[in-house]
Formats: C-alpha cells, structure tokens, sequence
C-alpha cells in the first residue's frame, strides 16, 4: 500500500495527524502480532478500523501510526497488550504521547528543548509567537523553505497536539501543564531504552526523560521506586550508575504496568 517506513527528522506532518489519542488506542486494539506491520495497515486500511468518512484521510494517518506504534514488533504487541487491559487512559495516553515525540523530530525537540527550558527558567506561559519563532528556526537549520504560512499551521499543530497529550493546558493561551510521569509509564520508556541499547548512567540521564518535563532528581526517584517493587536493580557508587532492568520480555512488562506485578 506504498505506506512509507521513514520521515524526515523535521516535517510538517503535525498538520495531518496530532494526539490522534482515540483513534491510536483503536488501532493498537485492531493490531495483530501474528502479521507483519504491513498485513496490519492493509487490514486497517481495508476494513476501515478507525472509521474514517474517506479513505484518504485514513491514508493520510496510518503511515504516522507505522512509525509510531509498529517498531520494533516486541514494543507494537505490548502497546497491543496494554490497548486490551484496564490500565488508567492517563498512563496509556503518557506512552502513546512518547512513541508519537520519539518519531516526529519537532515534537520531540520543541518539547525536550524549547518548553522545557522554560520550565526550568520558572516560565508558564508558552506563546504562540515565541512558539513559531522557535519552529522557523529549526526549520532553517534543516535547510527547510518553510513559508510564514506553513510556519505557522506546523506551530499551531504542534502546540494543539502537546495540549491534547497534556504537556500544554489552555485554549487560546497555552500554559506549560504540571509535570507528570507515572510510574507504569516511567518502566514502559526504561523498557523501550533498554531495547535501543542504553543502559546505566546513560538511561539515567537521557534525553527523553525531559518529554516529561521531569527534573533529574524526579527520575531518581522513580528509579529507586521501580527498585523496590523489584522491576529493576538501581545502584549507584559515586558516579557510577549501574540499572539491571528485570523484565526481560513483553509480558512482564505489560503485567508491570496492567497489574503491578511481573
């Protein structure tokens, strides 16, 4: 179905396809693990999962939920997993918003760089002007001839977008959101790091811990809390940062965040 498996790391994409929070958890439900990833999108295609009046819009989202939710095959069968239990929507809408920031290079660098900046510097308010500054700038530096108009609709998708996934509060004016990580999302990340080869004090201190908006010693925190329910080994000796992850495979890691167990 010609559904491509990679953007560029800045595209206007946002414009398309935003939280999109229901029509996410529709899809990873209609998900089969027993398929390839492209088998699921021509089945979804085909039979209209998300109930789309037209099928171009449909086209126009599924080739953003291939990269969001279908790699690496072991991460799409627990989003599956999880679609399927009772897990609280807030958790389960937490780590939808990160496999959406971890493949649309905007979200993600608007998010880990520019808000939370601004949160760091004790700001709440974030304006659309400062916003769309902010995108232009990136757009130039990855050689993008973005006009004012385009600028302005990729800004305006963005911040509606991290309004929905509740990093943004407010209509009109957007207000940085409290910061919040739970837990059961706070090991379904140290699993998907893990799986990109991170460990230690690299996953301790990575990037992504600021899609969150969490300062380092919140993720600390819940290091040491992820330790004492036994879902990891935390260890820590001067500088050295040792993390022994103890789900090893999807179901543990879907029983940890359904049931708090593994």
């Amino acid at each position: 179905m010609g559904i491509p498996a990679v953007f560029p790391r800045y595209s206007s994409r946002i414009i398309k396809a935003g939280a999109l929070l229901t029509d996410s958890r529709a899809f990873l439900r209609a998900y089969d693990p027993k398929l390839s990833a492209e088998e699921n999108l021509a089945q979804a295609l085909r039979r209209n999962i998300l109930g789309k009046a037209s099928r171009s819009r449909l086209k126009d989202i599924l080739p953003i939920f291939r990269q969001r939710f279908l790699a690496p095959p072991s991460l799409a069968e627990a989003l599956h997993e999880l679609a399927h239990t009772d897990v609280p929507p807030p958790i389960l809408d937490r780590i939808l918003y990160y496999q959406a920031a971890k493949v649309d290079g905007l979200l993600y660098q608007i998010v880990t760089d520019f808000v939370y900046k601004k949160r760091e510097a004790g700001e709440t308010v974030v304006s659309p002007e400062d916003a769309g500054r902010y995108v232009s700038s990136l757009a130039r530096s990855a050689g993008l001839r973005w006009s004012a108009y385009t600028v302005g609709r990729v800004t305006r998708g963005l911040l509606a977008t991290l309004r929905d996934f509740r990093v943004l509060e407010g209509a009109a004016r957007k207000r940085i959101a409290p910061a919040y990580l739970p837990l059961e999302a706070f090991i379904y990340v140290v699993f998907a790091l893990h799986l990109e080869g991170h460990s230690g004090e690299r996953l301790m201190h990575h990037p992504d811990w600021r899609l969150f908006l969490v300062a380092p010693g919140e993720v600390e925190a819940l290091f040491l809390e992820a330790h004492r329910l036994k879902w990891l080994d935390y260890q820590v000796a001067g500088r050295l940062v040792r993390v022994e992850l103890h789900l090893e495979t999807t179901e543990d890691l879907v029983r940890a965040i359904a049931y708090g167990s593994h």
